[in-house]
């Protein structure tokens, strides 16, 4: 099924899962996209500018200058309509005057916006994960010099999250002991008809920024440390298994060799929900088995699957609280 002929429904699983495979949400901030947003509010002359990434039900702040919150609910969200036509820049004159928007918090709020203009993070398969935006406390239109410019910072923030997801994968894969150039080589990783039956776990910490914060920095990083032993009681010593972390970041990947994979997938399913509840924080976990000669990687890629699997169910029971 194509992108074009799919539900709406599915193409926003589809949307939210390429967002996933970024590992962008929730990310501790980073200058490269601090000074993105000043030169996006530079060139257009506003007070206000933002990367913003549209969540399942929330729309996360990767960036911002001139709003003090992090993330906004996404039915609030003027970049959630930015995204629905990838290719276009959104500009709206005046949100007040605008029946969609003008009783966003935004507008009706003490930032009192009336101008915006959002132009969508779209990935190499056609995906809107974000928007690049600015914002003004006056109603207004961006020349066309500042929308190319809107444009070109979109690619820009673009090419970061892809060299990000990019660099994320390899360390992951390192951490699972593999060459992860090679593991990325199709030509070199086609899998063979045999191979060894192993498994791939993530256990991925959910909002980290937001927990970074309550913690602090130091805090949560000792913490996670402290998670090595819960896991490493998961895996049957001398059978190859190991737990590893994922180098600055809040996952850890598993390795599972031989019999009883099942089992041992649920027992760490098991360890990260009792370590999150220790611990004050949610922990989610993503696995996939390997078929005959499958390469490295692609088990990999299919554990993050996985893993979005468990965001979706755990965005369905937030709703339903």
């Amino acid at each position: 099924m194509t992108a074009s002929t799919a539900s709406p429904a599915v193409q926003e699983r589809q949307r939210q899962h390429a967002l996933d495979r970024y590992h962008a949400l929730d990310t501790l901030p980073a200058t490269v996209y601090d000074d993105l947003v000043n030169v996006a509010a530079a060139i257009c002359g506003t007070p206000i500018a933002v990367v913003s990434l549209i969540d399942r039900d929330r729309q996360w702040f990767k960036a911002r200058v001139g709003l003090d919150g992090h993330e906004t609910t996404r039915d609030t969200a003027v970049c959630d309509h930015a995204i629905r036509q990838p290719d276009e820049l959104l500009e709206i004159q005046d949100l007040s005057e605008d029946a969609r928007f003008n009783d966003f918090p935004i507008v009706t709020g003490d930032v009192k916006a009336r101008f915006y203009a959002g132009m969508p993070l779209v990935t190499g398969n056609g995906e809107a994960i974000g928007t690049v935006c600015v914002v003004d406390t006056q109603p207004r239109r961006l020349n066309s010099q500042q929308k190319a410019s809107m444009r070109s910072l979109a690619r820009v923030t673009m090419a970061l999250l892809d060299a990000h997801r990019a660099q994320h994968e390899v360390q992951a894969l390192a951490a699972l002991q593999v060459d992860a150039t090679v593991a990325a080589t199709p030509a070199i990783s086609a899998p063979t008809a045999t191979g060894p039956v192993f498994a791939v776990v993530i256990i991925e910490l959910q909002g980290m920024a937001e927990v970074a914060r309550r913690l602090g920095d130091r805090t949560l990083e000792r913490q996670l440390q402290g998670l090595a032993p819960d896991f490493d009681a998961c895996v049957t010593s001398g059978s190859g298994d190991h737990v590893s972390r994922v180098t600055d970041s809040p996952e850890y990947v598993a390795l599972l060799h031989g019999d009883d994979l099942d089992a041992r997938v649920q027992a760490l399913r098991q360890a990260a929900r009792k370590a999150g509840q220790r611990e004050g924080f949610s922990l989610l976990v993503g696995a996939a088995t390997a078929t005959p000669g499958e390469a490295m990687h692609l088990v990999y890629l299919r554990a993050e699957e996985d893993l979005s699997l468990q965001k979706d169910a755990a965005a369905g029971e937030r709703a339903a609280a």
